[in-house]
């Protein structure tokens, strides 16, 4: 009868370090990070015109183009970095900005950056400055209209990156979306036209 005692209560004690160590909190594991994620022309455009919007409050787009980041891949009319041209004719300038989802190579930082501001006269060449209201086509759906209309040049050419470039010539009405095959329109042998206003296919250029 003595012996069971000690027993009993060296089965309490283990039952209790067991009961402390079951509820005793586990570290959780730290959730990773998301990747970054590509987006899309209208949506970079709206950031670095905002930021240009306190630069000047009468900026105008003279031109936007897709820039291809390695660390993020570009897919479906979106790209992981942008950048936009502002012209402001108060200030007799131009500015550029870009806009990256992440820190790269080429002086591309996380979210708006802006460049320099360059005197500005009026038009150089064909571009004209146009109000950013009248954008109204993304370019994923420009994107989408230009694999349907250049389907036969996209199966030829699986791999080969696709870029954007937004401008406003003569030689349109509207500013146009021009889908480029290739990593810019002088190396490129072939592109489609998308009239960012209406969203209409105007034509494809070789």
């Amino acid at each position: 009868m003595k012996a069971f005692f000690p027993a009993v209560i060296s089965a309490l004690l283990l039952l209790l370090f067991l009961t402390a160590c079951s509820d005793t909190p586990q570290p959780s594991a730290t959730p990773k990070a998301k990747p970054a994620e590509p987006v899309t022309g209208l949506t970079a455009m709206y950031q670095m015109f905002n930021m240009g919007r306190q630069w000047a409050p009468d900026v105008q787009v003279l031109r936007v183009r897709s820039l291809r980041l390695a660390e993020v891949e570009s897919r479906g009319g979106k790209s992981g970095a942008w950048e936009a041209t502002f012209v402001s004719a108060s200030r007799a300038s131009a500015r550029t900005y870009t806009y990256s989802v992440v820190e790269a190579p080429g002086n591309l930082h996380q979210g708006v950056f802006a460049g320099l501001a360059e005197s500005y006269s009026g038009p150089r060449g064909q571009e004209r400055p146009f109000p950013i209201i009248v954008v109204r086509t993304d370019t994923d759906k420009a994107y989408e209209i230009a694999m349907q209309k250049g389907d036969y040049y996209a199966k030829e050419h699986p791999k080969m990156p696709i870029s954007f470039l937004l401008e406003l010539t003569p030689r349109h009405t509207d500013p146009v979306w021009r889908v480029v095959w290739g990593d810019s329109v002088a190396t490129s042998g072939f592109s489609i036209l998308i009239d960012s206003a209406t969203g209409e296919y105007v034509q494809a250029l070789r």
